[in-house]
């Protein structure tokens, strides 16, 4: 059984999304300290977390920053805040995904659901490393290695360079990453797409590996090696 985190303050909220993970076989975990909400989701080991924005004491943006600094767990804003720039400032903070309240319940189920197949099911390569330009990813864990350095991709920053390798030097187009990691491309805002791209960029140069990322003005992506 998977377990699912909820970041949420607002109890008849969180009633409703907790009787609708468990309907779905997901075990679902509250907030018991708002001044502990990253501890509490460390000591628990979830397979994914719920996180809304405004809450007490601080904001899921802060929380989303401080649990990035230990884990790469899966994380999806909910929140009544308007989409943009909100769903921007929540993928550029190392959020997954994004819903906005209200929202219908099948359509989080849905998104919970793609990203844990994606994460535990799915991946496009039977390799557990994957090489490109001198540098590997590992698969299994998300870590690009380049040379003596190493950082740490979230699921899908890593799914998204993994789509990218194995189609190296070749167009893939935004519409294809969007069907492949979130449920057919349905639900989906492309600016959501377009922060975790920004995202993977400003992770790769961390590790000597900059520029690699072309984009194709009205096609998508083309990733590249060094002496292309």
């Amino acid at each position: 059984m998977s377990k699912v985190f909820l970041v949420e303050d607002d109890p008849t909220i969180r009633e409703n999304i907790r009787t609708a993970l468990n309907k779905w076989q997901y075990e679902v975990i509250i907030v018991q300290d708002w001044n502990q909400v990253v501890s509490e989701i460390m000591a628990a080991q979830v397979d994914l977390v719920l996180m809304d924005i405004t809450l007490p004491i601080f904001d899921g943006f802060h929380w989303t920053e401080e649990l990035r600094k230990q884990s790469q767990v899966p994380i999806i804003f909910i929140s009544s805040a308007d989409m943009n720039p909100n769903a921007v400032r929540a993928i550029a903070t190392g959020a997954d995904d994004y819903v906005t309240k209200p929202f219908v319940l099948d359509v989080l189920i849905s998104k919970v659901q793609a990203i844990l197949r994606r994460v535990n099911q799915y991946n496009p390569t039977d390799n557990s490393v994957l090489d490109f330009d001198g540098s590997t990813l590992s698969t299994l864990t998300n870590e690009l290695n380049y040379g003596d350095a190493t950082v740490k991709l979230t699921p899908t920053e890593g799914y998204i360079l993994q789509l990218l390798i194995l189609n190296l030097n070749q167009i893939v187009s935004k519409t294809k990453i969007m069907r492949m990691l979130w449920q057919g491309g349905a639900f989906i805002d492309e600016d959501v797409l377009n922060t975790n791209i920004s995202r993977l960029r400003s992770k790769m140069k961390t590790v000597d590996l900059p520029d690699r990322i072309i984009t194709e003005r009205g096609q998508g992506y083309r990733l590249v090696e060094n002496d292309l």
